[in-house]
C-alpha cells in the first residue's frame, strides 16, 4: 500500500539505509546536495508519493547555470530515491524513470605540458612576490612546500580522483613497495604503483610532520584537519595562479597521467584498474589521443617523406 510519507522523513530513511550499505562519503554528499535543491524548489514537504515526473521535469529545467554532468548527478540522485521508496512500498511508480536522463557533455582533454607540472612543482617552494610600501618586492618560503609537491608528484603519478587522494591514510601508503591504495567509486579499494621519486616525496613529507598516527589522513589542511576535497581543489587552483597555468585543477592530472602512460607504451586494460573505471570508454578516449601523437610523429619522422622519395 503506498505511503503518504513526507519528503523530508523519506529522506530520512534512506539516507539511514544508504549508510548502512556504506556509500561513500562523496556520493552522500553528491545525493545530499540533489536533495535540498529539490526540497527548495518544490517550497513545501509534500507527500512522496504525489510527486510526478513534471514535477522533476520542471526541477531540473529550474537548475540553469549548471553543467549537464550536475543535472545528470541530480537525476541519478532522485533515482536512487525513488528505487528506495519503490522497494520500501512508498510510492507505487518509479517517476525518475519516465524523465529522460540529461546527457552529460563530452569536455575537452587538455592534459598539462611538462612544462606546466615543472612550473607548478617550483610554484610550491615560494609565494608570489609582493611589496610593501616603501621596500623592495619580495616573497616567502611556504610552510606546505613538501606537502604540495608530493601532492603534485601523487596526482601526475597515479591519475587519482580528488576525493580518493582526500581520503588516503597514512597506512594506506607503502612506501617500501611504493604503492598507495585508495578507495574509490562505490567503495571499492584498488591499488596502485608509484614512481621512486613519488615514494620520496612522500617520506619526506611525512618525516617533517613528525609523530604521527597510522590511522591519519595522508594529508592534512589548516589546523591539522584532513585536507578536504575543496581545500585540495583551492589548493591547485592558487598554484596555478603562482606558476603561470591556467585552469589548473586534479582532473588535468588524471588526464596527464593517463595520456602519458599510453604515450610511454602503457597497456590499455592497466591504465583501466589504475584509473578505476569500470568500463573502457574512457579510456579509448585516451587512447585516441596518445595514437594521434604516434600519427603525427610519423608524418614528421617518415623516412618516406622526409627524404621526399
Amino acid at each position: 500500500m503506498v505511503s503518504g510519507i513526507p519528503l523530508s522523513q523519506a529522506l530520512e530513511g534512506y539516507f539511514i539505509t544508504a549508510r548502512a550499505r556504506r556509500l561513500s562519503r562523496h556520493t552522500l554528499a553528491e545525493y545530499d546536495y540533489t536533495f535540498r535543491a529539490f526540497e527548495s524548489f518544490l517550497g513545501d514537504d509534500r507527500p512522496l508519493a504525489s510527486i510526478t515526473p513534471a514535477d522533476i521535469r520542471a526541477f531540473l529545467n529550474s537548475r540553469t547555470g549548471l553543467s549537464n554532468k550536475t543535472l545528470l548527478n541530480h537525476h541519478i540522485g532522485l533515482s536512487a530515491l525513488w528505487s528506495w521508496a519503490l522497494n520500501e512500498g512508498l510510492v507505487d511508480r518509479h517517476v525518475i524513470r519516465e524523465v529522460a536522463a540529461p546527457k552529460a557533455e563530452q569536455k575537452a582533454i587538455v592534459p598539462y605540458t611538462q612544462r606546466d607540472v615543472k612550473e607548478m612543482l617550483q610554484a610550491c617552494e615560494r609565494t608570489r612576490p609582493y611589496a610593501r610600501p616603501g621596500q623592495r618586492t619580495c616573497d616567502n618560503s611556504r610552510p606546505t612546500a613538501l606537502r604540495d609537491k608530493a601532492i603534485i608528484l601523487l596526482l601526475v603519478d597515479t591519475g587519482m580522483r580528488a576525493s580518493e587522494l582526500t581520503g588516503i591514510r597514512i597506512y594506506q601508503a607503502d612506501l617500501a613497495n611504493r604503492r598507495v591504495t585508495v578507495e574509490g567509486k562505490g567503495n571499492k579499494e584498488r591499488m596502485i604503483p608509484i614512481s621512486p621519486r613519488t615514494a620520496q616525496a612522500l617520506w619526506r613529507y611525512l618525516a617533517e610532520r613528525g609523530e604521527k598516527r597510522k590511522a591519519e589522513a595522508l594529508f592534512l589542511g589548516k589546523g591539522g584537519l584532513p585536507l578536504s576535497r575543496y581545500g585540495l581543489l583551492r589548493l591547485l587552483e592558487r598554484m596555478g595562479e603562482r606558476a603561470d597555468v591556467e585552469g589548473a585543477t586534479v582532473h588535468r592530472f588524471r588526464h596527464t597521467f593517463a595520456i602519458a602512460f599510453l604515450r610511454n607504451g602503457g597497456n590499455a586494460f592497466a591504465l583501466q584498474r589504475m584509473l578505476g573505471h569500470s568500463t573502457l570508454e574512457m579510456v579509448k578516449r585516451y587512447l585516441a589521443i596518445a595514437e594521434a601523437d604516434v600519427e603525427s610523429a610519423h608524418v614528421d619522422a617518415s623516412p618516406v617523406t622526409r627524404w621526399a622519395l
